[in-house]
């Protein structure tokens, strides 16, 4: 899924010095390949849940092998984890659309200085899926709770996006 709404954001971050990496619970062999075409962001800067890999050498040549064990789980709690370990850094903004990024989120709201959080409320049954309280993969209902206490930004699909997917556009 390419967002209209999360290409002009990111293209607007990097139009003002921001470097902007994606954190997601996906596996980074998974989401590195096609990242960069998409969103921009070279492998170096997604951060993901990954799996062991040993090297060994096949016929001569090393290679790396996946093994069936998870090195990283990037969700959760493991979302502050990852950020830290992988960019080193505390982030200014943060954006979310489930319960698995709230740690990330409160993470990065209690650091010094001025800090954004934004959740995306996926609301719009028609356009994409909605979801939030009772759906059982991707929920939104603690961090949604947090937003509200906490005054973080909360987009509604359904309500703020004119445009969700990029080839809407067109």
């Amino acid at each position: 899924m390419v967002y209209q709404p999360m290409l002009e954001q990111l293209a607007y971050l990097r139009a003002n010095g921001f470097k902007t990496y994606i954190v997601s619970g996906g596996s980074v062999e998974f989401m590195r390949p096609w990242m960069e075409k998409v969103y921009g962001f070279p492998p170096e800067q997604v951060v993901g849940s990954s799996f062991k890999t040993k090297s060994e050498s096949r016929n001569g040549k090393p290679v790396l092998v996946q093994l069936p064990e998870f090195n990283f789980i990037d969700d959760n709690e493991g979302k502050p984890i990852g950020i830290n370990q992988y960019i080193g850094r505390r982030p200014i903004a943060a954006f979310g659309n489930s319960d698995g990024g709230l740690q990330m989120l409160q993470w990065t709201t209690a650091g010094s200085g001025a800090r954004f959080a934004l959740h995306v409320h996926h609301t719009d049954a028609e356009r994409e899926w909605a979801y939030d309280r009772t759906f059982s993969f991707g929920r939104l209902d603690k961090a949604l709770d947090e937003a509200q206490a906490k005054s973080w930004t909360v987009v509604d699909m359904k309500d703020d996006w004119k445009i969700i997917y990029a080839f809407e556009k067109n």
